[in-house]
């Protein structure tokens, strides 16, 4: 009874919202981003709705319109009952709605929350509650800088990942520098030394995982367990962009706040600049305003949206190819007698493979390898590809191939790229969705010239 009454009451209070759509016919297209943060206010606000709105809902022919609630959890076992019950008291009270509740396993919230409302699916109420997620839409770079504007001032400090994607180890190192706030860098493989460097200062915790390019995993449960035994108000932000919400989902570890390069992955069609930041609705809410409108103003464009939501449909479908087919390139590296080493967490003698089986669903499309050669040599035999493209971006459907010294990470100092273990030799390879013999054999065909 007491679950019973917890369904009464929610649906009571949704119907302050859904008066409002008493009169309007079933096909609500309502729903946007801005539901979630949203959603509580129209509940509240009953002067929202217009005289037109007023005089339509009295023409209104009688007819149940159905209403769908999206919620996190599972559901209740009487869950038909207070339904019933919920549905029978709002046709007590002339509402002509039947309430149905949808309920997305907390695990898999944020993954589907943005998900829909990138894809349009419908529905006409999201569950808003202080620790479910929000999305924040934003172009490129951009997303990676609203959230940390929107962390940081003068005199704080963040501890951020020694091995990062270029421009986001620039904007560290030498942009929020300018304007009062400390970068330490450190390996985050070392546990005891991500501790050793928070100070009543810190205020963001910074990391990818796996790092761009070495692939270096980073254990993100206990560096959100460590960071926020020392203070809980740190705010720990996890590049998620190798991986996509599909592998991994950094907030269910422990995470405060996720960015992605929407450009890569979540695309998948190398054909937009976009990125996204997710987290509570107060932070997406000052990413909005202030790191975004005020800071960046690196707003994303209808027609690249358009792109990602076409691109999402089809996201598991190629995580899952990209996936297959970086573990069937990575085996062959791993023998080929041109490369020293393969960095790539699906191959069980990698340093970081057991904490990527733990908290990634996949191992993604990803990898780099450490060829024997030296720079002159590696440039000549990358130039010679022919399946493969010379790029610097990954996550689109064709194999990239990039030399990250000279490339994606050129704004590292020839110090900073060995601190990080970047060497001359280093090739970051973003494994497509053609045919894996395909890529091996061009692969193939440029390594052995090497040999």
């Amino acid at each position: 009874m007491k679950t019973t009454k917890k369904l009464l009451a929610m649906a009571l209070a949704a119907a302050m919202v859904v008066t409002a759509f008493a009169g309007c016919s079933g096909n609500n297209d309502t729903s946007s981003a801005d539901s979630t943060s949203s959603a509580s206010s129209e509940a509240s606000t009953s002067s929202d709705a217009s005289t037109s709105d007023e005089s339509s809902a009295t023409e209104d022919d009688g007819t149940i319109h159905p209403m769908r609630i999206v919620q996190p959890g599972t559901l209740c076992a009487d869950y038909e009952t207070g339904m019933a019950a919920v549905n029978e008291k709002l046709k007590e009270d002339g509402v002509n709605i039947e309430v149905s509740v949808t309920r997305i396993p907390w695990d898999a919230y944020a993954e589907k929350l943005n998900l829909m409302l990138t894809t349009g699916e419908e529905f006409e109420l999201l569950h808003v509650m202080q620790d479910v997620k929000n999305l924040s839409a934003i172009a490129g770079m951009g997303a990676i800088s609203s959230a940390l504007w929107s962390s940081v001032e003068a005199g704080d400090e963040i501890v951020a990942s020694d091995t990062l994607y270029g421009c986001t180890f620039a904007l560290l190192n030498h942009g929020m520098s300018k304007f009062g706030v400390s970068v330490k860098f450190v390996d985050f493989a070392d546990l005891a030394a991500v501790k050793a460097a928070l100070t009543e200062k810190t205020k963001v915790v910074y990391l990818e995982t796996p790092c761009n390019p070495t692939l270096k995993v980073v254990d993100i449960a206990e560096v959100a367990k460590i960071a926020h035994e020392y203070n809980k108000n740190i705010r720990v932000i996890v590049d998620n962009t190798f991986c996509s919400p599909y592998i991994q989902q950094p907030l269910s570890l422990g995470a405060d706040v996720v960015v992605h390069s929407a450009t890569k992955y979540i695309n998948g069609h190398g054909d937009v600049i976009a990125g996204f930041v997710i987290s509570d609705a107060e932070f997406i809410g000052k990413c909005r305003m202030f790191g975004l409108k005020d800071m960046t103003g690196a707003v994303m464009s209808p027609f690249n949206a358009f792109l990602i939501a076409r691109g999402l449909k089809t996201l598991d479908i190629r995580m899952e190819r990209h996936s297959a087919n970086a573990m069937k390139v990575a085996e062959f590296l791993h023998d080929h007698p041109a490369i020293d080493k393969v960095y790539y967490p699906g191959l069980e003698d990698f340093e970081g493979h057991e904490i990527a089986k733990k908290q990634m669903k996949l191992y993604g499309g990803m990898m780099s390898i450490e060829l024997k050669a030296d720079r002159d040599a590696v440039a000549n035999a990358l130039n010679k590809l022919q399946l493969c493209t010379i790029a610097v971006s990954l996550g689109d459907a064709e194999t990239l191939v990039e030399h990250a010294a000279s490339m994606t990470h050129s704004t590292y100092t020839p110090e900073e790229l060995k601190a990080s273990g970047i060497s001359e030799g280093l090739v970051r390879i973003s494994v497509g969705l053609e045919d894996p013999d395909d890529i091996i054999a061009d692969l193939k065909a440029v390594l052995d010239t090497l040999v």
